[in-house]
């Protein structure tokens, strides 16, 4: 059972719409907090798809993961920095796709009881921070390929650059925000627990 489920009960259409919107506004906003580096600036982005995986299970984590996209897509500034649209053709395209891959893992896991209790879930949180590396950096170099540009631009020219830029800077960072995600949601656990034991 996921956390939302068991904090809300409802499973109509109307609520899950409600989840999607207000998960897809909670990237959004932690989006804007970010670090400018280059080529890929360090957001709470992360964090807070984590915490929606988790917390909304696979597919309503995906669909909301979906619909943040969309909206960025359609114009509204919920990247980092307020970018939209051109997100989707830049070096940073391919860390966009692995968020909807990180929420439905996470998700997955929770619903496995793969992510059960802090230790789990953080390992969990962890492994996934590091897999969008794999469609981050492989978008950036396909795409100067592909489309025949210079990947120096951008940092995508060998695997020490890519390290340097896509990789390395974001390394702790990314394993922090698995920590905090997985305080964040076990610590909701504990709380809703004790509730019950009332």
């Amino acid at each position: 059972m996921t956390l939302t489920k068991a904090l809300i009960g409802s499973n109509s259409l109307a609520t899950k719409g409600m989840m999607v919107l207000l998960g897809s506004a909670f990237i959004a906003l932690a989006a804007q907090v970010s670090v400018p580096m280059f080529p890929v600036p360090m957001t709470m982005q992360t964090l807070a798809i984590m915490i929606v995986g988790l917390t909304f299970g696979s597919r309503l984590g995906a669909v909301t993961l979906l619909a943040y996209l969309a909206e960025g897509a359609s114009g509204l500034p919920v990247f980092a920095h307020g970018a939209s649209t051109l997100a989707f053709v830049g070096p940073t395209a391919g860390f966009l796709a692995g968020f909807v891959a990180m929420a439905f893992l996470a998700g997955l896991a929770v619903e496995k009881g793969i992510a059960r209790g802090f230790v789990g879930t953080a390992l969990t949180a962890i492994v996934l921070s590091a897999f969008i590396y794999i469609p981050g950096v492989a978008w950036a170099m396909w795409i100067g390929e592909v489309a025949g540009l210079d990947a120096a631009k951008w940092g995508a020219d060998s695997f020490a650059s890519i390290w340097k830029w896509y990789m390395s800077p974001f390394l702790i960072g990314d394993a922090s925000k698995a920590v905090i995600a997985a305080l964040v949601v076990t610590g909701a656990w504990k709380v809703l627990d004790a509730r019950k034991a009332k």
